[in-house]
C-alpha cells in the first residue's frame, strides 16, 4: 500500500500566485495561474533543480519482504543520494504538509562570505596624522598648525569653538566661582570684509583682552576686570610664510596679578587668504610660563601640510 502525493497542480510557496506541476514523484517546471484551464502535461519534462520533497513513506506486505524490501531500498538509496547532493550544491529539500500535499519549493539564501579582517601589519604601519598628534594643533578652516607645548592640552570643545590649546592645570579664578587657565592659545577666521593685518590686529587686542581678563563667556569678571594695560609689543612680523602682524599689552586686573594679551594676525594659506587671528593670554608670574613662550608658539605657526608640521612639531618646545 503506497501513500505518495498523486499528480496534480499545487501551490507553490516559492512563486506566490503560482501553482507548480506534481508529477507524482519531483517537481516540474510547468507553472500555471490558480483556477487556469490547464491540462496536466503529457510529457513532463525533467525535475526541476530546486529538488523534490520528502519521499511518501511506503510499506511492503508482509513487514518488510518481496517488493516492499525493494521499495524501501530504493526510498533510502535515492534518500542518501539527494542528501549528499543537497550538502554539496546547497539545493533545498521539500517536504510534504501534513495534509499530505507536496510542499512548493523555497529558496535557499547562500552565506556570506566571511571579510577578511585586517592584519596588525596594515593597521600599525602608518605613523598618526597631524590631527591625532598631541603635540601639533590643526586647524584645518584656517589652514594651519600650531605646536602644543610640555604641558598643555588641546581640549575636545570650548565655548568659542575656536581651535584651542591651553595649559593642562586650571586653578580657581581670583574673583569668581569658575576654572581659570594660567596659558591659552586659539585660532579663528577674521570677520567683516577687513584683510589690513595690522588694522585687524591693533581692532582685536581689546577684544582679546576683554575676552581673558574683563568678563568670560558667561558674563562673569573672573579677574574682577582689566584696570589698566601697557602696550609692550606692535610689529610686523613673518608667520607661515606669510606677512603678518602682532600687539601685545600687559593688563592689570581688579584681583590676582593680571596677564599679557597677544593679538597676532596674517593671511591664511588656503582659500581666498582670509586673515588668521590666533590670540594669546597668559597670567603674569605663572610658574613655567615665561612670556617668551609666545615668541616660540608664534615661531612653530606652519601652513597646514607643510612637512616640519610631522614628527611632532612641540616635541621640543617647554615651558
Amino acid at each position: 500500500m503506497s501513500h505518495a502525493t498523486p499528480p496534480g497542480w499545487y501551490p507553490d510557496t516559492g512563486a506566490p500566485g503560482l501553482e507548480r506541476w506534481w508529477d507524482g514523484t519531483a517537481w516540474t517546471a510547468h507553472t500555471r495561474r490558480p483556477g487556469a484551464a490547464q491540462a496536466a502535461p503529457e510529457q513532463p519534462p525533467a525535475p526541476a533543480a530546486f529538488g523534490p520533497p520528502s519521499l511518501p513513506h511506503q510499506r511492503g506486505p508482509g513487514g518488510g519482504s518481496g517488493g516492499g524490501n525493494r521499495t524501501r531500498i530504493l526510498a533510502f538509496t535515492l534518500s542518501g543520494v539527494l542528501v549528499v547532493g543537497a550538502a554539496v550544491a546547497g539545493a533545498v529539500l521539500l517536504g510534504r504538509d501534513e495534509g499530505g500535499t507536496p510542499a512548493a519549493p523555497t529558496t535557499a539564501t547562500s552565506s556570506p562570505a566571511p571579510v577578511a579582517a585586517p592584519t596588525a601589519t596594515a593597521s600599525s604601519s602608518a605613523g598618526p596624522g597631524p590631527d591625532e598628534d598631541p603635540t601639533v594643533l590643526v586647524d584645518q578652516l584656517n589652514g594651519v598648525t600650531l605646536p602644543v607645548p610640555q604641558g598643555w592640552e588641546k581640549p575636545e570643545g570650548t565655548s568659542d569653538d575656536a581651535a584651542t590649546i591651553r595649559t593642562e592645570q586650571s586653578y580657581d579664578c581670583p574673583s569668581a566661582a569658575a576654572f581659570c587657565y594660567h596659558g591659552t592659545v586659539t585660532t579663528r577666521t577674521a570677520r567683516g570684509g577687513e584683510s589690513d593685518v595690522r588694522t585687524l590686529a591693533e581692532a582685536d587686542i581689546a577684544t582679546a583682552a576683554d575676552k581673558a581678563y574683563e568678563e568670560d563667556g558667561l558674563g562673569r569678571r573672573t579677574h574682577g576686570g582689566i584696570t589698566s594695560h601697557r602696550v609692550l609689543k606692535a610689529q610686523e612680523l613673518t608667520v607661515a610664510g606669510r606677512t603678518g602682524y602682532l600687539v601685545r599689552w600687559k593688563v592689570t586686573t581688579g584681583k590676582g596679578p593680571g596677564g599679557y594679551v597677544q593679538s597676532l594676525v596674517f593671511p591664511s594659506s588656503v582659500g581666498a587668504g582670509t586673515p588668521v587671528i590666533v590670540r594669546f593670554a597668559f597670567d603674569a608670574g605663572a610658574p613655567g610660563l615665561p612670556l617668551s613662550l609666545m615668541d616660540t608658539i608664534t615661531r612653530g605657526i606652519r601652513p597646514l601640510g607643510d612637512s616640519a608640521t610631522s614628527g611632532g612639531v612641540g616635541a621640543s618646545i617647554g615651558p
